[in-house]
């Protein structure tokens, strides 16, 4: 049994989890809840639960914030309607991911992991690096626009705007709804930057996946994407870009 504690600071969404997890009752045991950080923190520091299913976006004190303040570490699997978070980053013993709304099919994944686990010592230090890396990720600004060439003139592009990048030389074109523009940005330095609804598919190509009308498998392990714009343009992409696309369509 898993002595658990949740925490969440929307009444609706304990309640919801709180049924989720009657139906492992054989595997949980709820032993207190907390509607925010500094509640939470007194009730793990006391009643040391071995697990906790913890929201990230709280008032007061955040998720990560109440992890860094802990004495007693249990295991963590994190539950929040934010789904910015990278989930490659969770790839962990000690910790699991849902978004909400949390689905009883994902939750009863999240059971068996915790039971293969359990006994495991929990890797504080790992846990730790994670939620900074997480929270200096957060608190980085969400490129909106680019500043591309019009003439002698430099204009600013909305991305929701641009369907696509196409390395050209040592300029990017810039292919949107209002035309083709250029930009002195790589695509490297780009694909570091762009939201994640943006997706290299090629060495020369990053698409942004809001303009996918249809994805088919090409032979020699690529595949050709068809996009909505007034060309209707298909890109074929590169061998190695594969398992980037696998992992969009799978997510």
């Amino acid at each position: 049994m898993f002595r658990t504690i949740i925490i969440d600071d929307e009444p609706p969404a304990r309640i919801r989890l709180k049924k989720l997890l009657s139906n492992f009752s054989n595997a949980i045991e709820i032993i207190a809840e907390a509607s925010s950080g500094i509640e939470a923190q007194e009730l793990i520091d006391t009643l040391k639960p071995d697990l906790i299913f913890l929201d990230i976006e709280m008032p007061g004190l955040t998720g990560f914030q109440l992890l860094e303040n802990l004495a007693h570490m249990p295991m963590v699997v994190f539950c929040t309607a934010y789904d910015q978070y990278s989930l490659q980053a969770f790839e962990t013993n000690s910790v699991d991911y849902l978004v909400k709304p949390v689905r009883l099919e994902r939750l009863d994944k999240t059971i068996e992991k915790l039971k293969r686990f359990k006994g495991t010592p929990n890797d504080t230090h790992r846990l730790l690096e994670l939620v900074k890396t997480l929270t200096d990720k957060k608190d980085e600004k969400v490129m909106t626009s680019i500043t591309v060439k019009k003439d002698d003139k430099l204009v600013f592009i909305k991305l929701e705007d641009v369907t696509y990048f196409e390395s050209d030389e040592r300029y990017v074109q810039v292919y949107t709804s209002k035309g083709k523009f250029l930009t002195e940005q790589s695509l490297l330095k780009l694909e570091e930057k762009l939201p994640d609804y943006f997706l290299r598919v090629h060495r020369g190509i990053i698409i942004n996946t809001e303009y996918v009308q249809e994805i088919q498998k090409y032979f020699n392990s690529r595949y050709t994407i068809k996009l909505v714009n007034k060309s209707t343009t298909q890109i074929t992409s590169g061998r190695s870009y594969l398992q980037n696309i696998k992992n969009w369509i799978e997510n």
